[in-house]
C-alpha cells in the first residue's frame, strides 16, 4: 500500500521537480477523500541546500528515512550529474531489496542507473540527455521517446514536467484510475498525455526516434523542411512507398503520434518561430507553414497552444 513517500535531493536541488513531487504527494488535497501520504524530503545531511533557481531549502530528513518509504523518488540536476555517494547507493539498494518502488525524475535516471539497479531494465530521461545516459550505462535500455517508463519496481520519467505524468501513473497503479483522475483534476492537468517526447523535441526526429523509425527518418526530416507542401497521409504514404494503412501504423510506431498530429505540431512550431522572429503578416505565416489561410492557422494554433497567434506574438516577439 502506498502511504509513505520520500524524495531524495542533492545540490543544486531541482526546484521545479521537487515542487511537482511535493505538490502531488506532500500536500493534502482539497478533496478530503483523496489519499494522503507521509512525506519527507531527504538528503545525506539535514543542512541548508541551494536550489537550481537560487533560493535555499532544508531537507526534513536524512537518508535513514528511506528505510521505511514505500516510494522513493530520486531527483537529478543539469548534466553532468554527479555519481551517487556510497551511502545513497546503499540506501537505495536496501530499499529495492525490501520491495519499495524506486523512481527517478528527469536526470535522476543518471543517479539511479549509476547504482546498478537499472541494469537489464528499460528507462527514460529527458530527450536531450538520453544518448548520454545510454552511453554511460550500456547495460540499461534507454527508450528516448517515452514520457515515463515503469520496469518492475523501478520507474523513470522524461523532462521535468513528465514527473507529473509519472506520479499520476503511480497513483493510478496504486489507487485506480478514478483516484488518479480526481487528483489530476485538482492539479488542472491531463490525467494521461498521449504521444511521446518526440512531439516536444526540437531536434530532428531522426536523432530521437523510437524503435522501427529508421525507415522513416529521411521522410520525417524532409517533411519538417517542407511544411508548406501537401503533407496529407496519402501524399506522405506515396513518398514512403507504402499503403495509407501501413504508413499510418509505421508512422505512429515511429513517432508516438498520428501523421496529422505530428504535421500539425511541426507547423505550429514553425509558426511560433516566425511569430517570435519576424513581422510577417498572419496570412504570410499561414502560407509558409502549410496552413493555407489565416483562419486555419488561428484555429490550429489555438487548438495546440491555447492562444491566438496574435497573442503569442505579443507575448514572445523578440525585439
Amino acid at each position: 500500500m502506498l502511504t509513505d513517500v520520500a524524495v531524495v535531493v542533492a545540490e543544486p536541488v531541482p526546484a521545479f521537480e521537487l515542487g511537482i513531487v511535493s505538490e502531488i504527494f506532500g500536500l493534502p488535497r482539497a478533496d478530503p477523500t483523496l489519499p494522503r501520504y507521509s512525506y519527507a524530503v531527504c538528503a545525506e545531511r539535514r543542512a541548508t541546500m541551494r536550489t537550481s533557481t537560487g533560493f535555499a531549502i532544508r531537507p526534513t530528513d536524512d537518508l535513514s528515512r528511506l528505510a521505511t518509504a514505500d516510494l522513493i523518488i530520486v531527483t537529478g540536476a543539469a548534466p553532468p550529474v554527479a555519481a551517487p555517494t556510497p551511502a545513497l547507493t546503499a540506501a537505495l539498494c536496501r530499499a529495492a531489496d525490501r520491495g519499495a518502488t524506486v523512481a527517478a525524475v528527469c536526470t535522476g535516471a543518471f543517479l539511479l542507473a549509476a547504482t546498478g539497479l537499472l541494469d537489464g531494465r528499460t528507462a527514460t530521461t529527458h530527450w536531450a540527455y538520453a544518448a548520454d545516459l545510454a552511453r554511460r550505462h550500456p547495460a540499461v535500455t534507454i527508450d528516448a521517446d517515452r514520457i515515463y517508463v515503469v520496469d518492475g519496481p523501478f520507474a523513470t520519467s522524461a523532462g521535468a514536467s513528465a514527473a507529473i505524468d509519472l506520479c499520476l501513473h503511480l497513483i493510478r497503479r496504486e489507487h485506480g484510475a478514478d483516484i488518479a483522475n480526481r487528483v489530476a483534476r485538482e492539479l488542472v492537468v491531463p490525467a494521461h498525455r498521449s504521444g511521446g517526447q518526440a512531439q516536444f523535441s526540437r531536434v530532428p526526429i531522426a536523432n530521437d526516434r523510437r524503435p522501427g523509425a529508421d525507415g522513416l527518418s529521411a521522410l520525417l526530416d524532409w517533411a519538417a523542411e517542407h511544411l508548406a507542401d501537401d503533407l496529407s497521409v496519402t501524399a506522405l504514404a506515396v513518398r514512403a512507398a507504402m499503403s495509407n494503412r501501413t504508413f499510418i501504423r509505421r508512422f505512429t510506431e515511429a513517432t508516438g503520434a498520428t501523421p496529422a498530429t505530428w504535421v500539425r505540431e511541426q507547423r505550429v512550431r514553425l509558426a511560433e518561430q516566425l511569430l517570435e522572429r519576424e513581422n510577417a503578416t498572419i496570412a504570410s505565416i499561414a502560407r509558409r507553414c502549410g496552413f493555407g489561410s489565416p483562419d486555419t492557422l488561428r484555429r490550429q494554433f489555438h487548438r495546440v497552444r491555447g492562444v491566438t497567434p496574435e497573442a503569442y506574438r505579443a507575448a514572445f516577439r523578440q525585439n
